[in-house]
C-alpha cells in the first residue's frame, strides 16, 4: 500500500496486511490501542465487533473481550496495554519513552469508576457503529444496566455525580503533564477517562487538563464524544 499522508501530514506506515485491531468505538480500553495507532501512524486496519456478538471474540480469543489484535503471525491478543507494548515494539521507533508517573497512575485508578459511571448511560445511548442496530443497543444496554444499574436514574443525577467527580478534576490540575512531553504508560490511563468525560456535557476540565488533553487529540489523530455530549 502507498504511504498516505498521516494527521500531522507525515507518511502513515503500513504495518502488515495480516493485522487487524477489533474494537468498541465507546470502549476506553479500546481507546488506548488508537491512541498507540495514532502516534506511531500506523495503517492498521480496525473493525468494530457488534455489541452482542459473543461469537467473534469468543472463536479470536477464546472470551468475550476488546480490543482484540490480529498479529502478522495470524495469532491473536487481548488486553489493552499489552496491544498497546507489542505495537510500540513491533514498529520502531518507540512512542513510549517516558517513565510513570505515579501520581497520574493513582488519580486514574481512583477517577475511573465515577468518570465511567457517568459516561456509561450516555454511551448507551450514542453514535456507535457497535450499536447500529436495535438488537446490539438492547444487547449494550441489558449489559450495562446489570453493571451500573438503572441507567436513567443515573442521568437524572449527574448534577450530584459531578459535583463529586470535581475534587478529583481540580487535583489533576496540580499533576496533569505539560502538553507535548514524551509519551509513557500513564498517558494511556488518563486520556481514555478524559476522553470517555467528553460525552458528559456538565463536565469541564481545568485549563492545565483541558490543554494536555487537546493536544494529545491532535497528537494521536483522535476524534472524541463531544459532539454528542449530554
Amino acid at each position: 500500500m502507498p504511504s498516505q499522508p498521516g494527521h500531522d501530514g507525515g507518511p502513515v506506515r503500513d504495518p502488515d496486511a495480516s493485522m487487524k485491531l477489533y474494537i468498541y468505538q465507546h470502549c476506553p480500553f479500546c481507546c488506548r490501542t488508537l491512541m498507540i495507532r495514532g502516534l506511531k501512524q500506523l495503517d492498521l486496519p480496525v473493525e468494530v465487533i457488534m455489541e452482542g456478538d459473543a461469537e467473534t471474540p469468543t472463536r479470536l480469543v477464546g472470551k468475550k473481550a476488546v480490543p482484540i489484535l490480529r498479529k502478522r503471525d495470524g495469532s491473536h491478543m487481548t488486553e489493552s496495554m499489552d496491544i498497546v507494548h507489542y505495537l510500540d515494539e513491533a514498529f520502531p521507533p518507540r512512542a513510549i519513552t517516558a517513565a510513570p508517573v505515579p501520581a497520574i497512575d493513582d488519580w486514574a485508578s481512583r477517577a475511573f469508576k465515577p468518570a465511567i459511571t457517568l459516561a456509561v448511560p450516555r454511551f448507551t445511548r450514542g453514535r456507535f457503529a457497535e450499536l447500529a442496530t436495535p438488537q446490539a443497543r438492547a444487547a449494550y444496554t441489558e449489559r450495562e444496566t446489570r453493571a451500573f444499574g438503572d441507567l436513567q436514574a443515573l442521568l437524572d443525577s449527574t448534577g450530584e455525580q459531578v459535583a463529586a467527580l470535581q475534587p478529583l478534576l481540580d487535583e489533576l490540575e496540580g499533576i496533569v503533564p505539560a502538553p507535548g512531553g514524551a509519551i509513557g504508560d500513564s498517558d494511556f490511563l488518563l486520556f481514555p477517562i478524559l476522553r470517555s468525560l467528553s460525552i458528559v456535557a456538565a463536565v469541564r476540565l481545568g485549563p492545565k487538563a483541558r490543554a494536555w488533553y487537546e493536544a494529545m487529540l491532535q497528537r494521536t489523530g483522535m476524534a472524541d464524544f463531544s459532539d454528542q455530549a449530554s
